[in-house]
């Protein structure tokens, strides 16, 4: 009982995290309408939806109730982003990618808390949408430098 519930709680921070990024993204994508970043932008909201469907669906699995809202996470990143957003597209990408690498460093310190199955289902299909969307920002990041 005390594993399942390790889990679900470990489960819950990610699924916050990922929350907070389609908030983010969200933001993003409304406050750079008018730019060419459209489409990557989108890709990669849709890419952390993805990761909440599936953290969603093993919360429930455990017999968990999974989290609804970001929580603090998410009036942090409305923050950034916000400041971002007054400053233009590329403080505003500079943002996304700082999201990116926080997420990237939550999952590498905390999947390994995880327990078996639960552990795997992590790995195989949630941290590679992370590490491609870190990847996405990144280089979009570059190419506006």
């Amino acid at each position: 009982m005390a594993d399942m519930q390790k889990n679900v709680e470990q489960l819950n921070s990610f699924l916050r995290g990922e929350i907070s990024a389609v908030e983010t993204y969200r933001q993003a994508i409304e406050s750079l309408k008018t730019s060419s970043l459209g489409a990557p932008l989108a890709e990669c909201k849709l890419s952390h939806e993805q990761r909440v469907a599936i953290l969603t669906e093993e919360i429930r699995k455990l017999g968990g109730t999974p989290a609804e809202s970001s929580g603090a996470w998410g009036s942090f990143a409305k923050l950034v982003q916000g400041g971002a957003d007054v400053l233009g597209e590329k403080s505003a990408i500079a943002a996304l990618e700082e999201g990116e690498d926080h997420g990237n460093a939550d999952y590498k310190r905390d999947v390994p808390k995880l327990d078996g199955d639960v552990r795997a289902v992590i790995e195989q299909r949630v941290v590679p949408l992370q590490v491609r969307s870190h990847a996405q920002m990144s280089a979009l990041k570059k190419q506006l430098s």
